[in-house]
């Protein structure tokens, strides 16, 4: 098991983006923070205000928006036009080619985990998607977010994970022969085994592991093949 600190992962302040780089991105380069296995990007940003992404290109790549506060609202040159909210996912499929653009239109802070995992095959044909997932559906269980089973599928053999775990509640997640995860603590304090796991910290196991929560814990798990 690998723990990863989150005074150890990439930080910018770039005014209106705030920015935790958990892989080498953009100005952040870290030869040994490239990528896990098909997992290429996970950035934790803040967004001002009125502020966000003008429009701007992307291909080959399957991109999760997985909104923690505020409303993130989406365009694209597909037409698509959408606005999600905490606990809500957006996702696209770049394939061969799209642009788009993410803004806050409102008047709080927007912090989001933006995820880019490497789909199975290129020039697969550009594609967006939303959903708006029922908060309770995490409490104290997993949630389903994203996989073959999942309500999002994506071109790729991975599946995210996501739940709200009340302070004392104790929960496990079991990682099954030749797979193995990335996990997130988005909010607040648990414990996983008699580890510590705060705010942005991660690790990367192919193990199970016990997570108890010290504090309302929100966590996040990318499970893919080893």
């Amino acid at each position: 098991m690998k723990y990863i600190d989150h005074r150890d992962i990439g930080y910018f302040n770039h005014g209106w983006l705030k920015t935790y780089h958990h892989f080498s991105f953009a100005d952040y380069h870290n030869p040994e923070r490239m990528r896990y296995g098909p997992l290429r990007v996970l950035n934790d940003d803040i967004i001002d205000p009125h502020q966000g992404f003008p429009k701007h290109p992307h291909r080959d790549m399957e991109i999760i928006s997985y909104v923690i506060d505020g409303g993130l609202s989406h365009g694209d040159s597909m037409g698509h036009e959408e606005t999600v909210y905490r606990g809500q996912v957006q996702y696209m499929s770049a394939g061969k080619g799209v642009y788009h653009s993410e803004y806050n239109h409102g008047d709080e802070p927007v912090r989001l985990l933006q995820i880019w995992i490497y789909p199975d095959e290129k020039s697969y044909e550009p594609t967006y998607g939303d959903y708006r997932f029922d908060w309770k559906a995490r409490i104290n269980k997993w949630l389903h977010l994203v996989g073959d089973k999942a309500p999002i599928k994506i071109h790729q053999d991975a599946n995210i994970y996501v739940t709200y775990l009340e302070k004392d509640h104790e929960l496990n997640f079991e990682v099954k022969e030749n797979r193995k995860i990335y996990v997130v603590q988005i909010e607040g304090q648990s414990k996983v085994g008699q580890k510590e796991f705060k705010t942005r910290d991660a690790i990367e196991t192919d193990e199970t592991l016990d997570f108890k929560a010290e504090t309302d814990s929100h966590i996040l798990v990318i499970e893919m093949r080893s």
